[in-house]
């Protein structure tokens, strides 16, 4: 059976970083907030209050979660190219997704706002030489990230939490 936390896998560092490969996340980045769209069409409120999993967050939350997760890592990656190794901080996404947006607010609020900073963020990436994607903040837990690195996981993350939902709905039977 497959892991209902990691539906298409855990993230995997590659040992190198092809140009294809960092265009291939980047494309990942700009077609996630469709993706998450198309993921959602048509879910009533109740479906979208349906947990993923078993103890996991709601339909409604992991959509609110998105956009505040880029947001932070969009915030590294402008930080990174304007600073040398900033120190970024972390937040508890766990305790953000339990306050009273995540849990209650419409979804278009979040839908919205992926789309806006994602077109952003798509811009941004474009714009970034070899060389940008090798700059580095420190994060107090993992340490030392490149961009490239952080790229991948952002890529890998849309991707992650649109299989929660398209699972559910296969799970549950809702075309």
């Amino acid at each position: 059976m497959t892991d209902l936390r990691f539906p298409i896998g855990k993230f995997q560092v590659p040992a190198t970083v092809s140009d294809e490969t960092r265009r291939g996340w980047i494309q990942d980045i700009a077609q996630a907030p469709a993706l998450l769209r198309a993921a959602v069409h048509g879910l009533s409120e109740e479906q979208l209050d349906t947990p993923y999993r078993p103890g996991g967050w709601t339909i409604r939350q992991v959509i609110h979660h998105l956009p505040d997760s880029h947001m932070n890592a969009y915030v590294r990656f402008k930080l990174s190219l304007t600073e040398n190794e900033p120190a970024v901080k972390t937040y508890l996404e766990e305790k953000w997704a339990e306050l009273s947006d995540a849990r209650t607010a419409p979804i278009e609020i979040s839908l919205s706002l992926l789309e806006a900073l994602h077109r952003r963020w798509q811009m941004l990436l474009e714009s970034m030489s070899e060389r940008d994607f090798e700059r580095v903040f420190k994060h107090p837990d993992l340490g030392p990230v490149k961009l490239e690195r952080s790229l991948g996981i952002y890529a890998w993350h849309g991707r992650h939490h649109v299989a929660h939902i398209t699972s559910l709905r296969d799970r549950m039977g809702w075309h």
